[in-house]
């Protein structure tokens, strides 16, 4: 792979002159640009803000550094020390294969969805806005009531039906969705109360559902299980998870491994109708999409 690439490298900028204005077309810088188009996507998408953003750079840089100092000696004929450090580099690059694993998993997990592509490019659908408004009304009602009394719920909102990331454990219910049913199932020490509640379009799919707790270090360590569940299923899906904490009544959302809490039930309520989708393109894309970019920045 370096071989093609520093061969490329040398047919772009030949020995006779390295003027790049008499080699570069148009088409080389359509590929660059897809290339780092796409490098870019993956570390927004799966890298930022997770605990490999700094290993990533600091490969990033030796991988560059190495790539240049290999392609330097090769240049200068001494060949040997360059290519030893093109094998060196390409041992790396595959044990990166291990490093990243999670990071790794996340992205097939992500491909391996259905719909990937209207997922992605086609996030507003027109939908049944009736079922959908019924939804929030339902969710909202029975979160702003688990705040109230402090009893702690986990709800896992998802865009697609997807069990891959979620333990086989728990009660299937099947059930429209309703806020005396959401209330019954956190009800304390009923047998669903300590798992998470699985939500799929109008439906209740599951209770009592095991979710994978997050491993990010910095997390702090007064968020309880349910919080680690919560940011661990969203790190690994795109689901939102909606999380009331049992102490203090708070009312947060865990979406790609970033928590969001709300202090006012009607800015949850207007976030929760951008994640069902019950909400105008223009809108979403100014309020809740806004406010999870300045979280990452932070």
């Amino acid at each position: 792979m370096f071989e093609t690439m520093l061969n490329l490298f040398k047919d772009m900028f030949p020995s006779e002159g390295l003027v790049a204005s008499t080699v570069l077309t148009w088409k080389d810088f359509l590929q660059v640009f897809v290339i780092v188009l796409v490098v870019f996507y993956v570390y927004m998408r799966f890298i930022k803000d997770t605990q490999s953003e700094k290993l990533v750079r600091g490969i990033l840089f030796f991988i560059i550094t190495a790539w240049v100092f290999s392609a330097v000696l090769i240049a200068l004929e001494f060949n040997i020390l360059g290519q030893i450090a093109q094998y060196l580099l390409t041992g790396i690059l595959l044990s990166m294969v291990i490093v990243f694993q999670p990071e790794l998993r996340k992205l097939l997990v992500h491909l391996g969805q259905t719909k990937f592509v209207g997922k992605n490019f086609l996030w507003f659908k027109k939908d049944n806005n009736e079922n959908k408004t019924n939804v929030i009304k339902e969710i909202t009602e029975a979160v702003k009531y688990c705040s109230r009394v402090k009893r702690g719920a986990l709800i896992v909102v998802q865009k697609e039906q997807d069990k891959s990331f979620y333990n086989e454990v728990g009660t299937t219910i099947n059930a429209d969705i309703s806020t005396e049913l959401i209330l019954t199932i956190f009800f304390p020490n009923t047998p669903l109360h300590d798992g998470a509640m699985v939500v799929h379009n109008d439906k209740i799919l599951a209770a009592g559902v095991l979710l994978p707790l997050t491993e990010d270090p910095k997390l702090s360590w007064r968020y309880g299980t349910r919080h680690r569940a919560a940011i661990g299923a969203s790190e690994i899906s795109d689901s939102a998870c909606i999380v009331v904490s049992e102490e203090t009544g708070d009312i947060s959302i865990a979406i790609d491994g970033i928590l969001k809490k709300y202090e006012d039930i009607t800015k949850f309520k207007d976030d929760l109708e951008t994640i069902i989708g019950n909400e105008t393109k223009e809108k979403a894309e100014n309020v809740f999409m806004q406010n999870l970019l300045k979280l990452r920045k932070k």
